[in-house]
């Protein structure tokens, strides 16, 4: 830990609070929820989602705390080893070595709680007909399209 002409190193000039969220695996657990559906498949991330992680020093042999759907119990208690694989495959190595189940009443459904803002109102219709770029304007009409079907499914 020493400066060199009086500029900190990297570590120092972290918040604390962000240094000990890293050291205690924050990333690793954000990178978990960030991609779960896709680490354990639809079906899984239905009746269950990750409360928390912990690791070792060496992010190694770590504890996934999964919360599960009242009823799904079983479903969980057998596709353990399979989750620990799929997550363990994704980082490279033994990130993870066991997970606890924990029961919970009803499944939080974050998709339900964001609001999706329509694209397609008179406000923005009138500020794409004042671009002037002919290639702008066309994309930004594209990429409102695409944006309505895919929140429209």
């Amino acid at each position: 830990m020493y400066s060199i002409q009086g500029l900190k190193t990297v570590g120092n000039s972290l918040p604390k609070t962000l240094d000990k969220i890293l050291k205690k695996g924050g990333h690793n657990y954000s990178t978990i929820i960030n991609n779960w559906v896709d680490l354990v498949g639809s079906e899984t991330s239905k009746i269950c989602y990750p409360k928390s992680v912990k690791t070792n020093k060496e992010f190694k042999e770590g504890l996934l705390i999964l919360n599960v759907k009242n009823g799904s119990q079983l479903d969980v208690e057998y596709s353990k080893k399979d989750i620990i694989d799929k997550i363990n495959s994704f980082f490279g190595y033994a990130f993870i070595k066991r997970i606890k189940a924990e029961l919970v009443n009803e499944k939080i459904d974050v998709k339900s709680k964001i609001s999706h803002t329509k694209l397609n109102d008179k406000n923005l219709e009138n500020k794409i007909s004042e671009i002037k770029n002919s290639k702008l304007k066309k994309k930004l009409e594209e990429l409102v399209k695409e944006y309505e079907n895919k929140n429209s499914k």
